[in-house]
């Protein structure tokens, strides 16, 4: 675990997100942080890096989605094609090209927090894990069975994140939607290594 003090202040990167985003958004980005931090904390991750990856993982979440595709495209990210066809997909992505491009944040594990905080994926690191789990359960969160998935997440990262993707991927199934790769490959490894 390397601490970097290449960040800008927590209240900085606030003063950057707010004009970007509704109340109810900027609230939930600043829960994700605070949630974030507990989760590191607890599980040992770098506690910095787990409270700038919350506060920004949602930096492009209301940019309309014409100018995700062209944030996605600057970063020379080719899309699958259940990408393409999933624009609630592309904020993770534009944002982990934004926070590159506009914030010069270079730091990998945080890139691909953000980049990742949606879907999850395999090989996912202890930072992604965290930025995964304080999304799925910030404090204004009230969708069914959150708290079964708070009090996984304080068993085990594991144990949240399994809950909390099987939670997702019934939902998309029950509506017919499209299944993002990335979440059913996190699902299967967690399966395999538990």
């Amino acid at each position: 675990m390397i601490y970097t003090d290449d960040f800008l202040t927590l209240e900085d990167y606030k003063a950057i997100i707010r004009p970007m985003m509704s109340e109810r958004r900027y609230n939930h980005c600043v829960n994700v942080s605070i949630e974030a931090v507990r989760l590191a904390k607890k599980y040992g991750a770098d506690v910095k890096k787990a409270e700038v990856a919350g506060i920004l993982h949602d930096i492009t979440k209301e940019v309309d989605f014409e100018n995700q595709l062209q944030i996605i495209e600057h970063g020379d990210i080719i899309l699958t094609d259940v990408e393409k066809s999933t624009n609630k997909l592309w904020h993770a992505i534009s944002g982990s090209v934004y926070i590159q491009t506009k914030l010069g944040i270079n730091d990998q594990e945080i890139i691909d927090a953000i980049r990742y905080h949606t879907t999850g994926r395999a090989n996912m690191s202890l930072l992604e894990k965290v930025i995964f789990l304080a999304d799925f359960t910030s404090a204004e969160r009230n969708y069914p069975d959150v708290e079964v998935i708070r009090q996984k997440a304080d068993i085990s990262l594991e144990e949240g994140m399994l809950y909390g993707i099987q939670f997702t991927l019934n939902k998309l199934l029950e509506r017919q939607s499209l299944l993002c790769e990335d979440a059913i490959d996190a699902y299967n490894e967690i399966l395999i290594n538990r």
